[in-house]
């Protein structure tokens, strides 16, 4: 993950922001929202910049309000990324912080809602996050996943999906071109026992659809169709 692309928009982190709470779940913090009795649940894998991020949380309960129990955990164990800490610029920071051991984290989180009753599970996963959703998507931890601009994940990783799995592109993407995400659309093709759905959104970058500035109408406009994009598949398929 080099140049600051993936690090434009920062957003300004707030731990009381969101309609959910902060509870412990497989002995990671996690901000959860939705009603703990539904059976069906969806779980959300930060950006760089954690689970603290408004625009994530706002997302998360948009997603239990459609029925959903929904949980965000903070896979970067307190410890998000910090553009102004010149001392540790990303590259230094992304060594601490692993998308290997949030995979590990995110199969322990997965087993403590299937003990809490939940019966299918969802997974969506932001840059970073991304790439942990798509190493659930090639077992069957998950039912279906959802990558929004992805970071690090890779043509073979598409090729190795088992599960239902759509990408959500940005037009300006250093991180996942358009180039790359339409390589990511004819392995999906080519997977005839996988359904996919593979969509570039125009004029947007890398980071949109939970970094958007309020005041750039097309951006919401674009993060709001992106968010429907994502929950029409979740519907379709956690149930």
């Amino acid at each position: 993950m080099s140049g600051p692309q993936c690090c434009s928009n920062a957003p300004a982190l707030n731990s009381s922001c969101g309609e959910g709470h902060v509870e412990e779940l497989a002995c990671l913090k996690c901000y959860v929202s939705g009603s703990p009795d539904s059976n069906l649940a969806i779980l959300l894998v930060s950006d760089v910049f954690g689970f603290d991020a408004p625009k994530l949380r706002k997302l998360a309960d948009k997603v239990a309000a459609a029925g959903f129990y929904v949980v965000v955990p903070d896979f970067l164990y307190g410890d998000p990324y910090a553009p102004e800490n010149a001392e540790r610029p990303l590259p230094v920071w992304i060594k601490d912080h692993g998308t290997d051991k949030a995979f590990e984290d995110a199969k322990s989180v997965i087993e403590a809602l299937k003990l809490k009753g939940v019966s299918s599970i969802g997974a969506a996963g932001f840059c970073w996050g991304a790439k942990v959703v798509v190493e659930l998507a090639k077992y069957p931890f998950i039912q279906a996943g959802v990558l929004l601009h992805p970071s690090f994940v890779s043509l073979e990783d598409i090729q190795a999906v088992k599960v239902p799995i759509s990408v959500l592109g940005a037009e300006i993407d250093r991180m996942s071109p358009p180039e790359l995400v339409k390589k990511f659309d004819e392995a999906l093709n080519a997977k005839p026992e996988v359904d996919g759905f593979v969509k570039i959104f125009p004029g947007v970058e890398h980071g949109w659809t939970v970094r958007y500035k309020d005041e750039d109408a097309g951006a919401v406009k674009s993060a709001g169709e992106a968010h429907k994009d994502m929950l029409d598949w979740f519907v379709k398929y956690v149930k």
